[in-house]
């Protein structure tokens, strides 16, 4: 027989908060992060956010956000790669629900980003979820659509456009893959 969830501690933020090292936390049960992301996933983390940005420059009430906590409740608190918010931006986390979340996926954490964070976002109403893969060099992107996410396709040196508040962006997965 495995463990139920019953038979883990249940932490809180204020447990999070006080923790060593990088950690998130969903419906009270603490995941490890990788011990510290590779030269491959920063890359690839770094060219994502570049391309967000430059592409959120005419959006005024969106923003691109590298690695902050969402805190999603008192017991769940998760720091996706690189995420969209739209508004609500007067505080030192995101406490509003991303329109956009990008996880570049490592053998660590992949199993909790495929799983765990996929139905935490579809259940948060997070419009767009992209899970990279470095070693395909390949992202699939997925769309909420009547409260469940659609995959839209895999996408490695193509454009896709994404529909925000205000705004259309039409992000080129080419820029994140390219050396």
């Amino acid at each position: 027989m495995g463990a139920s969830r019953d038979d883990f501690p249940h932490y809180t933020y204020d447990d999070y908060k006080i923790w060593q090292g990088d950690w998130e936390l969903i419906d009270g049960i603490a995941y490890a992060m990788a011990p510290s992301p590779i030269f491959e996933h920063q890359d690839i983390s770094s060219k994502i956010s570049y391309e967000l940005r430059d592409l959120l420059k005419k959006c005024k009430n969106c923003k691109s956000v590298l690695a902050v906590d969402w805190i999603v409740s008192d017991d769940t608190v998760v720091c996706p790669d690189n995420s969209v918010v739209c508004g609500g931006f007067k505080t030192k986390f995101i406490q509003t629900t991303p329109k956009i979340i990008f996880e570049v996926l490592s053998p660590s954490t992949k199993r909790v980003d495929r799983n765990r964070k996929y139905n935490l976002f579809q259940e948060e109403g997070v419009e767009y979820y992209i899970m990279v893969e470095p070693k395909g060099h390949f992202a699939e992107v997925y769309k909420l659509e009547d409260k469940f996410y659609k995959l839209q396709g895999e996408f490695s040196d193509e454009k896709f456009i994404f529909e925000l508040d205000d705004c259309k962006i039409e992000f080129n997965f080419k820029n994140i893959f390219e050396d």
